[in-house]
């Protein structure tokens, strides 16, 4: 493995940016300098995140989410 994250990943099974041996390896994202918990999928070339908005689901029952714009600075915790 690399030493460091993925341009673009998703905790989302059915994305195809999901890759379950990085997530268990763990990935942190910081966005605009702030560390974020809920991150549900991001893109570090493109500058956005998508992060989950409380519990509430969508008629799919996937997590709502909102997408914001910023610097993305993703790294490995271990």
């Amino acid at each position: 493995m690399s030493d460091s994250p993925p341009d673009r990943l998703s905790v989302n099974p059915k994305s195809p940016y999901y890759d379950a041996a990085l997530l268990e390896r763990g990935v942190g994202v910081r966005f605009k300098g702030v560390e974020k918990t809920n991150v549900d999928e991001y893109c570090v070339s493109e500058g956005w995140v998508k992060l989950s908005v409380g519990t509430t689901k969508d008629r799919f029952g996937n997590d709502m989410t909102i997408k914001l714009s910023g610097d993305v600075e993703p790294y490995f915790k271990t």
